[in-house]
C-alpha cells in the first residue's frame, strides 16, 4: 500500500474512532439539551475537519514530491490557513452570549486540537518517509 493510501486510511480511522469517542463523552459531559441547539453538530465538525485534514495531507505529499525541503514550512502555512477558516466557521458562536456558548466552544476546540494532532502525526510519517 503506497503512502497516500495509508495517509487516507489512518485519517478515516481517525475520524471515525475520534467521533466515537467524542459522543460517548459529550453524552455524560455536555448538558442534554445544549448538544441539540448547537450551532454546528458534532458529526458536522468532524466531517468538515476530516475533508481540511484530507486536503492538507494531499497538498502536503505533493509538496514532499515537488520540494521535500519545504513540508514543514507548508504544514505551518496549510495549518494557519485552516485556523483562519475555522475562527471564520466559529466566529457567530464565538461572539454569542447563550448558557450553551460555553459547551459548544469547547465542542469546537476539542474536535480542533484532535485533527490538529492527527494532522501533525501524519505529516511526521510524511517526513519520516524514505521514497
Amino acid at each position: 500500500m503506497n503512502l497516500k493510501k495509508q495517509l487516507l486510511f489512518t485519517l478515516i480511522i481517525a475520524t471515525i474512532g475520534g467521533l466515537i469517542v467524542h459522543k460517548a463523552a459529550a453524552y455524560f459531559i455536555i448538558p442534554s439539551g445544549f448538544e441539540n441547539q448547537f450551532v454546528y453538530s458534532t458529526p458536522l465538525l468532524y466531517v468538515l475537519f476530516a475533508l481540511f485534514s484530507l486536503i492538507i495531507v494531499s497538498l502536503l505529499t505533493k509538496v514532499k514530491e515537488t520540494v521535500p525541503n519545504s513540508v514543514g514550512y507548508a504544514f505551518l502555512a496549510f495549518t494557519t490557513l485552516k485556523m483562519v477558516i475555522a475562527y471564520a466557521i466559529m466566529r457567530p458562536t464565538i461572539h454569542a452570549h447563550l448558557p450553551k456558548t460555553p459547551a459548544e466552544k469547547m465542542n469546537f476546540f476539542v474536535v480542533f486540537i484532535y485533527f490538529l494532532a492527527i494532522e501533525t502525526y501524519l505529516t511526521i510519517r510524511i517526513l519520516n518517509n524514505k521514497q
